[in-house]
This record gives structure tokens, C-alpha cells and sequence, in this order.
């Protein structure tokens, strides 16, 4: 009973910690601004993760510190892309690649992508038959469904090396691909950051690419945040201090994963403890300062065309579903 009430307490003071270092807001962050014009809020989630949407998660108590005192995480439905429940008006702002952000643009879907959030959510893994992206041709790669994100990335990484991603790649659709490989129905699939843990520790296939560290794809955003037009138009206010919040969080998940992965789980937002953090240590959560938004869709929108996945350049994908106002803003009041 000691060591469970030990453990218990160890807990509860790391939860508090945690608290105490979330919420805090700096005292010229809001004292000068305008109120915020609206206080509510709805962000999506899932019933468990994604994982790389942990500072999403956290913010909420950022953004009720600072104004927007009615967050609604919102559950969307799991039958298609996230992208679309901000598209259709479930949620007002979301987390996705910026690919289907862009897709959701060359659409005409009223939406802005407002800011990078990190690197690193995808490893490309292969058996001994694939050593290379180029190794690819004539091969079996799992997906879940086509034209979601792993299969819109997986396009991309293809046709960058000179392969047709349509006519040399035999996909394989299956509820979970790592269990195709596993079991030898494909040659390569793409694992992402809930499945680092288990191909680290069971050695499943090898490393092919990873957007983490293998360039280009490293230099670029991996996960960024998009928002409702009309929300953005209509309350500029609450909308710097929603990607306020946001990027402080980014901020905390980047010195200190251990106390986020915590975080997580305690408010149970993610049920594991060590997938968070190995996703918070293989995510780079710091490069939000560093990496400059605009080059991430100019280098997606430029990919997209070279596949025919849109017609847009990427200077109107810009144009037309940019907004650089807040960020530029953050950038000079967060400075560290």
C-alpha cells in the first residue's frame, strides 16, 4: 500500500508541476491585447491520439488561461481524413501534413494554414528487398486507403526519385500494414510515430526514410495548423491567442517530453505513457522558431503539381490559403 500511495503521489506531483509550467502566460501576452471576440473553441481529437497532436492537447489550458475559456475537443469522424472535419465546419482549426492542407485549398475549401508545428511523424520501413525509395518499383506497399495522408506522403516520396507512384507501385490496402509486413503481404509500409516502439523493440523491417532526419523531408513541416477562414476573419483576437497557446505548447513538449508525455496521459488525452514520449523525442517540436512555414507549402504545393495531385502553383497556394499575420507576431513576442 506505501508503494502504490508513493506512486500516487509521485504522480500527482508530477501532474502539478506540469500544471504550474502549462499555465503559465506571460503578463504582456494579454494585458494590452483587444478581448478576445469569441471564448469558445472546438479542436478535434480521437479517442486515443494521434500522438503527434500533443500540443494541441495540451493547449487547451493555455487557451482558458488566456481567454478562450470554452475549449471543445471535438471527436470527428474516423471514416475519413481529419482535414475534412475542419473543411466541413466540425472543428475551427486542425492539425494535418501540409499536403492535404493544400489539397483542401486547390479545392476551394475556405481555410488558412497559420503555422508550422514540427518534423518527424513517418519512417518508411522495408524487408531486404528495398534498400532505397527507388527500390520500390514493382514492389507491394501496405497503405490503410488511398488519398489519406500516408498514402498522399508515400506518392510524393515516390515520384521525388523518378518512380510513377500510380503505375510501379502495387499498393496493398489493409487495416494495418505493419501486420502485413509482419506476415509477408508486403514489401515496405509507412509506420508512424505509434508504431516507433514496437518495430525499435521487435526489429520490424528496416529504415528506408525517415522525414525526421532524411532530407528533403526533414527541412520541411511534417504536422502544421490550419484554421476556418470565417473564424479567423471574425475573430482575429482569439485567433493569435489559440495559435498563442498552441506554440507555447509546442514550446513545452520540446524541453520537457517527459513532463508532456505525463501530461498527456493523466488528462487523458493519449493512453500511453511511452509512446508519447518516444513520439515527443522523435518529433522535432523545436524547430517551429527555426523552419520558415511558407517554404514547408511552397515545397508541398511544388510536389503536389509534379504529380498532378493539383493544378495550382505554389505561389496561389500561398495567395489563397496563407496567413502569416499571427505567426510573424508570435515569432517576435515568444522570442526566447
Amino acid at each position: 500500500m506505501q508503494i502504490i500511495q508513493n506512486r500516487r503521489t509521485f504522480l500527482a506531483g508530477v501532474t502539478a508541476a506540469v500544471s504550474a509550467e502549462l499555465l503559465k502566460v506571460r503578463p504582456s501576452s494579454a494585458a494590452a491585447e483587444q478581448a478576445p471576440e469569441t471564448t469558445t473553441v472546438r479542436l478535434g481529437r480521437f479517442t486515443d491520439g494521434p500522438y503527434c497532436w500533443a500540443a494541441l492537447f495540451l493547449a487547451g489550458e493555455l487557451m482558458r488561461a488566456d481567454g478562450i475559456t470554452d475549449v471543445r475537443y471535438v471527436p470527428g469522424d474516423t471514416t475519413v481524413d481529419n482535414t475534412e472535419w475542419l473543411t466541413s465546419a466540425v472543428t475551427d482549426f486542425d492539425f494535418n501534413m501540409p499536403s492535404m492542407h493544400i489539397r483542401s485549398i486547390e479545392s476551394g475549401a475556405p481555410i488558412k494554414m497559420l503555422t508550422g508545428v514540427h518534423t518527424g511523424c513517418w519512417e518508411l520501413r522495408g524487408n531486404d528487398r528495398v534498400n532505397s525509395v527507388a527500390d520500390l518499383r514493382g514492389k507491394r506497399v501496405g497503405i490503410w486507403a488511398f488519398n489519406d495522408h500516408p498514402h498522399v506522403f508515400l506518392s510524393l516520396m515516390i515520384n521525388y526519385v523518378g518512380l510513377d507512384p500510380v503505375r510501379e507501385i502495387e499498393w496493398v490496402l489493409g487495416a494495418s500494414p505493419m501486420q502485413d509486413f509482419i506476415e509477408g503481404k508486403v514489401d515496405a509500409f509507412l509506420a508512424g510515430t505509434t508504431e516507433f516502439p514496437k518495430i525499435r523493440a521487435e526489429r520490424i523491417g528496416h529504415t528506408i526514410a525517415d522525414n525526421g532526419v532524411d532530407r528533403p523531408w526533414s527541412q520541411y513541416y511534417c504536422c502544421m495548423v490550419a484554421g476556418r477562414t470565417d473564424y479567423i476573419n471574425r475573430y482575429p483576437a482569439a485567433t493569435k491567442r489559440i495559435l498563442r497557446a498552441i506554440l507555447k505548447s509546442v514550446d513545452f513538449c520540446a524541453s520537457d517530453p517527459a513532463g508532456a508525455a505525463h501530461a498527456l496521459v493523466e488528462r487523458g488525452f493519449l493512453s500511453s505513457y511511452d509512446i508519447a514520449l518516444t513520439t515527443l523525442q522523435e518529433t522535432g517540436h523545436d524547430k517551429w522558431r527555426e523552419y520558415d512555414a511558407e517554404d514547408s507549402v511552397r515545397f508541398y504545393a511544388l510536389r503536389m503539381q509534379e504529380t498532378g495531385m493539383i493544378k495550382s502553383s505554389p505561389q496561389q497556394i500561398i495567395a489563397e490559403g496563407t496567413d502569416w499575420r499571427f505567426l510573424n507576431e508570435l515569432k517576435r513576442e515568444l522570442k526566447t
